[in-house]
């Protein structure tokens, strides 16, 4: 299950839920103090790649990602 970001716009506190998909839009309860007056947040992720596939010294017909024309 994905990890959402919320806010409280009562005690001004950002907290995480683990929560299905289907429940995102539902309300989240405060951890902090209880309150239902909270908003999601966009959050950032990141995302690590094998650094084979990210490397720029592929082929001049690719990106330097993964080529099927010359394997890089």
């Amino acid at each position: 299950m994905p990890i959402y970001e919320y806010y409280c716009q009562d005690c001004n506190t950002k907290f995480e839920l683990i929560r299905d998909i289907a429940k995102v839009n539902d309300p989240a309860k405060c951890q902090k103090c209880g309150s239902n007056n909270t908003k999601r947040l966009i959050s950032k992720f990141y995302s690590q790649g094998s650094s084979e596939n990210s490397s720029s010294s592929g082929c001049s017909s690719c990106s330097g990602g993964n080529c099927s024309s010359c394997g890089h």
